[in-house]
């Protein structure tokens, strides 16, 4: 790529996705059946903000790009894709939000920053959207966003990533560290670096992020940018608790790893929520999909914005309006 990944293009049939044991004989859907009603990222209330892009991979087509990470090796890459594992510690900021009635997708726009995260600690700092389904002690979810992981990448960059609960074997994933998501397209590699990021000559950059259920098929979709760009899906029978709608969603921040607790790395952008718009990151246009298949903005009233730890991280301005949900999030984690 241009910035200088390096990245395999591996036959469509060929990738990690297919070798998990329920898609030994899967049949690849190429394009969702149907988008949900409304599902599009109407005009930022927020002035001054553009999208930011992903590298464009020139990969032929029936192949899929799968990044070759030459700064680490594969034992440290499933390492860092274990992240249920003991020993990690985790803290979090922004709006959680329970409905059992349903959730069949989200959309929102995720600023983008590249908080210090320690090279040497292994932690990772993540802007993020999450759908989730199970018991409130152990939820089994699929995610996406923005992180800065440099024990996963070899490099403090902002990178598009994925992860999810395979509960099978009882671990995370990240991006093909292990089998279960299914990418699709040719051009967009996962783990690939965002550019710009926040703030370049005094613009405000996000990237806009979607997932939805197909309603043929069952499957939960990912697609990127404003032009709905199908990255991929998490085929339906993968999932028990997941299987068919979700009971909660997350929107904001967290920092996770060996030391994120002892010794947190920045969030979000760094600042604190209450530092305001230019200052502190933001999610907004948030919105999910109903049992109707139509986009909506979430209801106020089960919102539960909050932070685990107040002195380091902290949410502000919450609200709702016709363009969906917003929040204000982020901190600088330990004094430096």
């Amino acid at each position: 790529a241009e910035d200088g990944d390096i990245y395999d293009c591996v036959d469509a049939y060929q990738q990690p996705a297919l070798k998990h044991p329920l898609l030994r004989d899967h049949k690849i859907q190429m394009e969702p059946s149907s988008f949900p009603i409304g599902f599009d990222i109407k005009s930022s209330s927020v002035p001054g903000v553009s999208e930011a892009q992903l590298p464009i991979i020139d990969c032929p087509i029936g192949t899929v790009p799968i990044l070759r990470n030459n700064n680490v090796d594969n034992v440290a890459i499933q390492r860092s894709g274990t992240l249920a594992s003991n020993g990690e510690q985790f803290e979090e900021a922004g709006i959680k939000y329970w409905d059992d009635r349903f959730i069949y997708g989200t959309q929102a726009s995720i600023n983008v920053y590249a908080p210090y995260v320690n090279e040497r600690s292994k932690d990772l700092s993540a802007s993020w959207i999450e759908i989730c389904n199970g018991t409130k002690d152990r939820p089994v979810g699929i995610g996406a966003g923005s992180w800065v992981a440099p024990g996963l990448s070899g490099d403090s960059l902002p990178r598009f990533h994925i992860k999810w609960d395979d509960e099978f074997q009882m671990k995370s994933c990240i991006d093909h560290s292990c089998p279960g998501f299914v990418q699709i397209n040719w051009r967009i590699g996962l783990g690939g670096r965002i550019h710009p990021v926040s703030v370049y000559n005094g613009t405000q950059y996000v990237i806009n992020v979607y997932i939805f259920k197909d309603e043929e098929t069952g499957n939960w979709w990912l697609s990127y940018g404003k032009g709905h760009e199908n990255v991929g899906y998490w085929p339906n029978n993968v999932f028990h608790y997941l299987r068919h709608k979700g009971n909660y969603a997350f929107w904001g921040g967290f920092v996770q790893g060996p030391t994120a607790s002892s010794n947190p790395p920045q969030m979000g952008s760094g600042h604190f929520a209450s530092e305001g718009y230019g200052k502190a990151a933001f999610v907004n246009n948030i919105r999910i999909i109903d049992e109707n298949n139509e986009v909506v903005t979430p209801d106020i009233v089960r919102a539960l914005p909050g932070t685990s730890v107040p002195s380091k991280y902290t949410y502000y301005d919450v609200g709702a309006g016709d363009n969906g949900m917003h929040v204000l999030y982020g901190g600088p984690g330990r004094k430096r």
